[in-house]
C-alpha cells in the first residue's frame, strides 16, 4: 500500500448528497504524512461528512479520495483496507457496554488482524498507558467518566495501528472540566507525529496542534490557512464572521 508519496489522503472533486441536500460540493484536499489538520466551520457545513467519507462510513456521489495509494470504492476489499489503517473516534464513544476497556481494545485486533491473544492484550495495554489511563483496564465503560471513555476510544483506534487518526468533534459531548484530558491525549498523539484530521471547535487546540486550519461552510472547503495566518487575518467574511463567534463564547 505504501508509497514514496509524501500524500496520504487525497481528495479530488468530491461531490455528497442525502437525497436533494448537497453535502459536500467540489471538495479539494490533500493531506500529507504527519500533518495535523483542523476542520471548522458552522454546524452542518459537511466536516463531519468529509472526514465520514474518507473511511466510507458515507458514500460519495462523484470525485476521488485516495488513501495511502487505495482508492476508495465500493469495493469492500477497498474499503477494509482503508477501515483496517485510518483510525476514527466520534463524539460518543461507541464502546461495548458488555466488555471491559481491554477487551474493547483487544476485539479488532483479534477479529480484523488476526492477531494472538498475547499480542492483542500487550498492544491494549500499551495504547491504555499511552493515554494514561492502564489502570482502568478492567473496568467496564459504564464505571469511567466521558473523559475517559473518550481516551479509551482513542486507545481502541491506536490498537490497529493506524496510518491516520480522524476525530469527529471528540470533546463535544463531555463536560467542560474533561475536554482537557482529551485534547491532552490528541497533543501527544501529534507531538508523536501521527496524521490526524480533527473536526473541532476546540481553536486553543487548533492553534497549538494544526499545521493547516479548514473552514467549511455550505460543504465547500471556504478557506485554509496555518493556524497564525487564519485567526489572525482570515480571508473570507464566513470564516471572519464564525470565529468572532466562537472567540465570544469562550
Amino acid at each position: 500500500m505504501a508509497g514514496t508519496d509524501d500524500i496520504l489522503i487525497r481528495m479530488e472533486k468530491v461531490e455528497k448528497y442525502y437525497g436533494n441536500f448537497h453535502a459536500m460540493r467540489d471538495v479539494n484536499l490533500t493531506v500529507r504524512r504527519g500533518e495535523k489538520i483542523v476542520l471548522c466551520g458552522p454546524s452542518g457545513s459537511g466536516k463531519s461528512t468529509l472526514i465520514r467519507c474518507i473511511n466510507h462510513l458515507e458514500a460519495i456521489r462523484s470525485g476521488r479520495i485516495v488513501v495511502d495509494g487505495t482508492e476508495l470504492t465500493d469495493n469492500p476489499q477497498a474499503i477494509d483496507t482503508i477501515r483496517r489503517e485510518v483510525g476514527m473516534v466520534f463524539q460518543q464513544f461507541n464502546l461495548f457496554p458488555h466488555m471491559t476497556v481491554l477487551e474493547n481494545c483487544m476485539l479488532a485486533p483479534l477479529r480484523v488482524r488476526k492477531v494472538s491473544r498475547a499480542e492483542a492484550e500487550a498492544t491494549a495495554r500499551k495504547y491504555l498507558d499511552r493515554v494514561r489511563i492502564g489502570n482502568q483496564a478492567e473496568k467496564y465503560p459504564a464505571q469511567l467518566s466521558g473523559g475517559q471513555q473518550q481516551r479509551v476510544a482513542i486507545a481502541r483506534a491506536l490498537c490497529m495501528e493506524p496510518i491516520a487518526m480522524l476525530f469527529d468533534e471528540p470533546t463535544s459531548a463531555l463536560d467542560p472540566e474533561m475536554v482537557k484530558e482529551v485534547l491532552d491525549t490528541m497533543i501527544g498523539l501529534a507531538n508523536d507525529g501521527m496524521t490526524m484530521i480533527c473536526v473541532t471547535h476546540e481553536m486553543g487546540f487548533a492553534r497549538q496542534v494544526a499545521d493547516r486550519v479548514i473552514f467549511m461552510a455550505e460543504g465547500q472547503i471556504l478557506e485554509e490557512n496555518q493556524p497564525d495566518a487564519f485567526f489572525r487575518n482570515p480571508r473570507h467574511e464566513r470564516t471572519r464572521a464564525f470565529l468572532g463567534e466562537i472567540l465570544a463564547h469562550h
